[in-house]
């Protein structure tokens, strides 16, 4: 999802242009790859949340 420009004013649109990056990007993958890929953006995102927490402290 690199890349993906979002308006400032939040849409349905822009769900939608997520939904379909989404979709482009794992139509091709098995389901234990979609798996593998979601739980990387999950720890990519839960690390940069303790970051972001650790610099509030």
């Amino acid at each position: 999802m690199s890349g993906m420009v979002i308006s400032t004013n939040f849409t349905i649109d822009d769900i939608h242009k997520i939904r379909e990056e989404n979709y482009e990007h794992t139509k091709n993958m098995s389901m234990e790859e979609k798996v593998a890929y979601y739980n990387g953006l999950g720890k990519k995102a839960e690390e940069e949340e303790i970051k972001k927490r650790r610099k509030l402290v």
